[in-house]
């Protein structure tokens, strides 16, 4: 019953904290416009940000917990899903996703940076914080690279804003930060009860719900024939855990690397980075590379709960 218990208020705590992110970056796109920021520059930070997000958020609150080895999980793990599962279903779904040549000039680069960066720094089982600025650094580097063909006058996007859009910025915080808290006590408690280390629930469960929200915009994109948007998301995504869901986390407390992520998940993540990649040369991902993907992403689950 105590499994059960702890596994409805995972569930919960983690709707609740998926929603509310969706409430706070509504709130600050809405704020944003109103202040004359273009919506393309909305979409590289904020949006980009906000689908980050909830694997921010839990990684903070898996800090302070005293449960810092969720952090790691959390990214890789959210990096994994976001390529095997998020691509590998939207693929499948739409048969073909055809992508701009643009995507080998910043995004695909930084993507395989970042994730080439992580291992080198975390490859001696810490992360210093001089290395979280290095983090830190290429995000900021990443985003005025992006931010580069902004050229829009933003008088042209300026727009009212009502009260209820800074009350509701509010309360999505609270409420994202609520949501977190409660998600990391849940996961604690059940890796506790089912004897499963707490990064193999971060690297699965956690995971797979902090992705739903790439799964929901990347599917709704392709089917209205946005398939770079798709594209586009799971690259942004990756880039933001990456740089800003480790960095920042690393400040608050020192960060807990464990071996097995090392030795198995990590690894992994930078096979599938590649192969991302690879698909991409020919600027189109077909839907038997999706289903490529998703065997990918089933060997991995298989490969964490039988290890």
């Amino acid at each position: 019953m105590d499994i059960v218990l702890y596994l409805g208020l995972f569930v919960v705590s983690l709707a609740v904290l998926l929603k509310a992110a969706d409430w706070f970056i509504d709130a600050a796109e809405e704020i944003g416009l109103s202040l004359g920021i273009s919506p393309f520059i909305i979409g590289v930070t904020i949006v980009a940000f906000g689908t980050s997000l909830p694997e921010l958020a839990t990684s903070i609150a898996s800090v302070f917990a005293g449960e810092s080895e969720i952090v790691i999980g959390n990214v890789v793990g959210s990096n994994i899903t976001n390529i095997a599962l998020v691509l590998g279903v939207t693929v499948v779904v739409v048969k073909e996703i055809k992508l701009h040549d643009q995507i080998w000039h910043i995004d695909m680069p930084f993507l395989l940076s970042s994730s080439f960066l992580m291992w080198f720094l975390v490859r001696d089982s810490n992360l210093t914080i001089f290395e979280a600025f290095i983090f830190l650094g290429a995000l900021v580097l990443f985003l005025t690279y992006s931010l580069k063909s902004d050229d829009g006058d933003e008088d042209l996007y300026r727009t009212k804003v009502s009260w209820k859009s800074y009350v509701w910025l509010v309360i999505g915080g609270v409420l994202v930060w609520l949501g977190a808290d409660y998600t990391i006590f849940a996961i604690t408690k059940l890796s506790t009860l089912m004897g499963v280390n707490s990064e193999v629930i971060a690297l699965s469960l956690v995971a797979l719900g902090t992705s739903l929200p790439e799964v929901i915009v990347s599917l709704g994109a392709a089917r209205k024939g946005k398939t770079s948007i798709a594209v586009g998301n799971v690259l942004g995504s990756n880039i933001f855990n990456t740089f800003a869901v480790m960095g920042i986390p690393s400040f608050l407390g020192r960060l807990t690397i464990p071996q097995n992520v090392l030795d198995f998940s990590l690894p992994l993540m930078i096979i599938m980075t590649i192969l991302f990649a690879v698909m991409t040369i020919s600027r189109r991902i077909t839907r038997w590379e999706g289903i490529i993907l998703l065997i990918f992403y089933v060997f991995y689950m298989v490969e964490l709960f039988t290890k």
